[in-house]
């Protein structure tokens, strides 16, 4: 049994209910046996009238249909758990962050939560039920059997063991075996899109042919693994059937020469030989389901390391992570979080409207974004990753002000990323805090009862007094990546990623004001032109553009975090993002990580990070 996803089943209100409900009309149908069996035997030895065939027949129309309404709770049990899971592990993998979430292959966690949560059906539908009735059928059929006969009775008592005994056996084999086929599965998942995402560097390096080979060689393991796997689950239920087949050719043998001697009534007889079969049917029957459900047993498995992966991080940090439960379907979790999804006051943007227009319809009417720019707080701040000795941030104290500008620079690895995903909220400090506007950035720990928000500019409960949650931060900032993903969605849709609710004129004025509306107009559709995935049908300057147009669709956003926009940018995108950046800055405080003297030049202030300390800070024109 596995422990933690009965403990999510149980959680779940509604899977509970349906999962009771399976199981009580497995065990139901099980128990009727009996009643089917005397019924049986007692019309064939002439001992009930041939009238009782009504009732045997109205016995098996009830095992029917509690076989249905099992197999239809049983879906619905099924559906429950997977969708559960699945928003627990996709808040887990949000919750965790760039940095933690870099040490897993994106194509095995895409294979975990799709094939891999899928393999639980046979568990969830098949091997609960079987469990279940395994634990009640054959008690039940042991019971009558000693009252109609002892000698019968005493020799399945001795031989029932045999079939769990042998199953266990076998199956902590099998086990192993489906363990070493899932990762190996995981691994052709995780290969195979890796090779997809790189095959235009593959094809340009002339490395392609090589990796369709390795891929081969993976996939033809994975065959070898299921091979192995299904050898196993094929001997194992020869196993199975055959201690089950000898153990009842030692309970009709006797019963049969008993008859003939006329020291046992044909009823009783029949009973026996009717029942028997039930004893060890059950155990059987879950002995085979146990071996369907070992893929989706290690797809579980591998999900709930994912949930609980803290073990390894700083005791600081484990006790600031969310529970795992607290992920599930009801916490709203979704991928709009890190660049916002607050609530918003907007002004209305007209149509035909300027570029600056534009930019005071979205941020408000005096050009100020519409959530009050913050003070942010450093107080001997130090990260460590997990793994790594050095701290990738030691001993940090900072003051950014309100309103104000800040440039990071620094050599690439000196710890200028690390402070962003710091105040994105992606990693904890080991020691020190975070303060914003005087309270302390974390999640509440075990013990700290949630309590309401005391700044008026948060957007939802933050937790005990003195304390900010990471949800309602997320919600005061907008966050311009290095390398920012646009899906494959329309390009309205990517630019109001962060405010679902933004109109169609706010996402153009948006556009405009990060220079977006030109190049966008163009496009065969417009704004409604489908983007390939990450963005694959426009420059990297565009990319960057859109983003920009997302920060530009969250008036709400009172902090701006930018890592190096114009990276790999030429001069004209350039421009047009440094001018954008100026704009969407103006009325809030900006953390930038910056490279390029055109992006240091919008900033108040330039500090200056190596191997994960703040070494300097200047005004930005004594910096130059």
């Amino acid at each position: 049994m596995h422990k933690d996803l009965l403990r999510l089943a149980r959680g779940e209100r509604a899977v509970r209910g349906h999962l009771a409900l399976c199981l009580a009309a497995a065990v139901l149908a099980g128990l009727l046996v009996l009643a089917q069996a005397e019924l049986l035997a007692g019309v064939l030895s002439g001992r009930f009238a041939t009238s009782a065939l009504g009732l045997l027949a109205l016995v098996v129309a009830v095992r029917a249909a509690l076989g249905l309404l099992q197999g239809v709770a049983a879906g619905r049990t099924v559906a429950g758990v997977k969708t559960a899971l699945r928003h627990r592990l996709l808040g887990r993998l949000r919750d965790m962050g760039p940095a933690r979430l870099a040490a897993h292959r994106s194509g095995e966690l895409v294979t975990l939560t799709g094939r891999g949560l899928d393999a639980l059906d046979p568990y969830l539908s098949g091997y609960l039920p079987a469990v279940a009735v395994a634990g009640v059928v054959p008690v039940a059929v042991l019971v009558r059997l000693f009252a109609a006969d002892l000698t019968s009775a005493l020799i399945v008592l001795v031989t029932v063991p045999l079939i769990p005994v042998f199953g266990a056996l076998v199956g902590m084999h099998t086990k192993a075996v489906t363990e070493r086929q899932w990762r190996a599965l995981a691994r052709l998942g995780g290969h195979f899109l890796d090779v997809v995402r790189g095959l235009p560097t593959l094809r340009a390096f002339g490395r392609a042919r090589y990796q369709a080979e390795v891929i081969a060689r993976v996939a033809d393991a994975h065959r070898a693994a299921t091979m192995r796997t299904l050898r196993v689950a094929f001997l194992s239920s020869l196993v199975l059937e055959l201690a089950a087949s000898l153990s009842l050719a030692l309970v009709a043998v006797p019963v049969g020469l008993r008859l003939l001697s006329g020291s046992l009534d044909l009823s009783a007889a029949l009973l026996v030989l009717l029942l028997a079969p039930e004893a060890y049917l059950p155990l059987r029957v879950m002995g085979n389901k146990f071996h369907a459900a070992m893929e989706g047993v290690a797809a579980a498995d591998e999900a709930f390391a994912v949930l609980d992966e803290r073990a390894d991080l700083p005791a600081e940090e484990r006790a600031e992570q969310r529970p795992a439960a607290g992920a599930g379907s009801g916490d709203g979790a979704t991928i709009g979080t890190v660049t916002g999804a607050g609530a918003m006051d907007r002004v209305r943007a007209g149509n035909g409207a300027g570029a600056m227009d534009g930019v005071r319809a979205v941020t408000g009417a005096d050009g100020v974004g519409g959530g009050a720019a913050p003070e942010i707080r450093l107080e001997n701040v130090t990260v460590r990753y997990p793994g790594r000795e050095d701290a990738a941030l030691e001993d940090v104290s900072l003051v950014i002000a309100p309103g104000e500008r800040v440039a990071l620079v620094g050599e690439s690895g000196a710890g200028k990323s690390t402070l962003l995903h710091l105040l994105l909220g992606f990693v904890a400090p080991a020691s020190g805090r975070v303060l914003v506007d005087g309270v302390e950035l974390r999640e509440p720990r075990a013990g700290e009862l949630a309590g309401p928000a005391e700044n008026g500019n948060r957007t939802g409960p933050a937790g005990p007094p003195g304390l900010m949650g990471l949800d309602a931060w997320r919600a005061r900032l907008a966050f311009v990546p290095q390398r920012p993903h646009l899906f494959a969605a329309s390009v309205a849709d990517n630019i109001r990623l962060g405010a679902p609710g933004a109109t169609d004129a706010e996402v153009r004025a948006a556009a405009r004001a990060a220079h977006a509306d030109e190049f966008v107009s163009a496009l065969p559709e417009g704004y409604g032109t489908v983007l390939g995935e990450r963005g694959a049908n426009l420059s990297a300057g565009q990319r960057q553009r859109v983003a920009l147009a997302r920060a530009f669709c969250r008036p709400s956003a009172g902090l701006l975090l930018l890592d190096e926009p114009t990276a790999r940018l030429d001069g004209r995108s350039e421009a047009a993002v440094v001018a954008a950046t100026r704009e969407l800055a103006e009325g809030r405080t900006a953390v930038i990580v910056a490279h390029r003297p055109a992006m240091i030049d919008i900033a108040d202030r330039v500090i200056r990070i190596a191997d994960g300390r703040v070494v300097a800070a200047a005004p930005a024109g004594e910096a130059r």
